[in-house]
């Protein structure tokens, strides 16, 4: 699939003739919407927004935006064992070689298992073979759903216990099709998702070549199922930033973006910033030096998620970058807030990650209403949305009801969110002509009896809906 380059003025004539065949939506709908908002209960309002038309993830972890769930089926699925086999560490056994970074439930595939020690391998269970108790402590250790987990669970140990599931590519590439289909099923049309190329490995334990890796994630991409998501998927390449080679990793990605263009659309940062060695301007030559070389490769940085007052958004635009990831302590600069209104730079909104995280505990409390309404343009996502058990809907459903949002907001933060996406133009043109036409659409389904309308909406619940929310499919 190659990318379709076209000019800036046939681009900006796309999108005009989009928009005459159909005028923006939004405007006679406003006062329906906001009947639905008082009249509705919590749960209906949940599944009108469930129907929602959504537009893109642009903050999107591959492998951490999947359930837990996601990762088992295709893990113990007869496809995935006629090739590979999967075993999760169950109990500690104090083994020779046993190294305390290695959480309960860290998963290694056969190859990997097949070197341990007897007593080592002791310590696991095939993954396939797992009690029906043992399969839900394996899930709920994937997910924070419990009092008490926050940042130290999630960084510490969820991360970790993915440990060989993310390096088979035949099971990435199912999960994320299997992801799509979800993500599709409450309105998202396009994911932008933050990936690594490098990393996996042949099911003997071989290092596998980025090249062929990349071929079989983007042949599963090609079958039937992943077209009749309906969704689009894009990569950018993500580097950690806090690795003493992160300078190395940028020229890598900047290399590998450049010859797979056609599905690798930018370049990321992430890692957590109280990690002081990742600080943004430390890689400001290396970016220059990086656009001295290739050309047309957008970056999308992590910044701005700290609990303390700071100027790392500042200083990741001068990296170069036309989005930022999370942006909270953005609130704290306001020199920085003035030169984002009404600007070309987008904050990506994650508003449960924010919270379960705890860098805006108290939702209402969170800046993202000041960015929306003084100009600065933004869009919601979902993050590491599997360890969060919670899905796109629900962060529709938090930021309605906590900031009273009106039709037009919520029009426009879908609409922001494929404007603002690194997609090539000519998908970006026609994924925002059909996002006007579905709105156009879902507005005219709840026109009239709007409870009636709701009767055909089955909601996919999310876990964190359920518990926060106590909503039930």
């Amino acid at each position: 699939m190659q990318k379709a380059h076209i000019g800036c003025h046939a681009f900006a004539s796309l999108i005009v003739a989009a928009a005459l065949a159909c005028p923006a939506p939004g405007a006679d709908f406003g006062a329906r919407f906001d009947e639905i908002k008082r009249s509705a209960s919590p749960a209906e309002l949940y599944a009108f927004l469930f129907a929602l038309p959504k537009g893109g993830d642009l903050h999107h972890h591959n492998g951490l935006s999947a359930y837990g769930a996601t990762w088992y089926a295709a893990a113990t699925s007869p496809k995935t064992l006629a090739r590979n086999s999967f075993y999760t560490m169950t109990k500690l056994g104090n083994c020779s070689g046993d190294s305390d970074a290695r959480p309960r439930f860290y998963t290694v595939q056969r190859a990997t298992f097949a070197k341990l020690s007897t007593c080592q391998q002791g310590e696991f269970e095939a993954l396939e073979k797992l009690s029906p108790e043992m399969k839900a402590a394996w899930l709920s250790s994937l997910v924070l759903d419990r009092p008490g987990e926050g940042r130290k669970e999630f960084f510490d140990e969820i991360v970790l216990r993915f440990g060989d599931l993310n390096h088979d590519p035949y099971l990435a590439a199912d999960v994320i099709v299997e992801n799509m289909k979800l993500f599709g099923a409450e309105g998202v049309r396009y994911i932008e998702s933050q990936s690594i190329p490098a990393g996996f490995l042949h099911a003997d334990g071989r290092p596998m070549d980025p090249e062929d890796a990349n071929r079989i994630i983007e042949q599963r991409l090609h079958e039937a199922d992943a077209a009749a998501s309906g969704v689009e998927i894009r990569f950018q390449d993500v580097v950690i930033r806090f690795l003493p080679n992160a300078e190395q990793e940028i020229e890598r990605a900047y290399a590998w973006v450049a010859a797979h263009r056609d599905r690798w659309v930018g370049i990321n940062m992430a890692g957590i910033e109280d990690n002081s060695k990742g600080y943004a301007l430390r890689f400001l030559d290396t970016y220059r030096r990086m656009r001295r070389t290739y050309s047309d490769i957008p970056l999308s940085i992590h910044a701005g998620e700290k609990d303390s007052p700071g100027h790392e958004v500042h200083d990741t635009l001068l990296l170069g970058a036309s989005r930022i990831g999370h942006g909270v302590n953005l609130i704290s600069d306001p020199d920085t807030m003035l030169l984002m209104r009404n600007n070309v730079y987008l904050v990506e909104i994650n508003l449960i990650s924010n919270r379960v995280l705890e860098y805006v505990p108290d939702t209402s409390k969170h800046p993202f209403p000041e960015y929306l309404r003084t100009g600065i343009p933004v869009c919601l996502n979902t993050d590491d949305r599997g360890a969060w058990g919670s899905n796109m809907t629900d962060e529709y459903y938090t930021a309605v009801t906590t900031f009273n949002l009106s039709w037009k907001e919520v029009v426009d933060l879908g609409r922001n969110s494929l404007t603002h996406s690194f997609a090539e133009d000519s998908l970006k043109a026609a994924m925002l002509g059909d996002y006007d036409r579905q709105v156009h659409a879902f507005e005219g389904r709840f026109a009239g009896d709007w409870r009636g309308a709701l009767k055909g909406v089955k909601p996919l619940v999310s876990q964190y809906a359920g518990q926060r929310w106590g909503f039930h499919e």
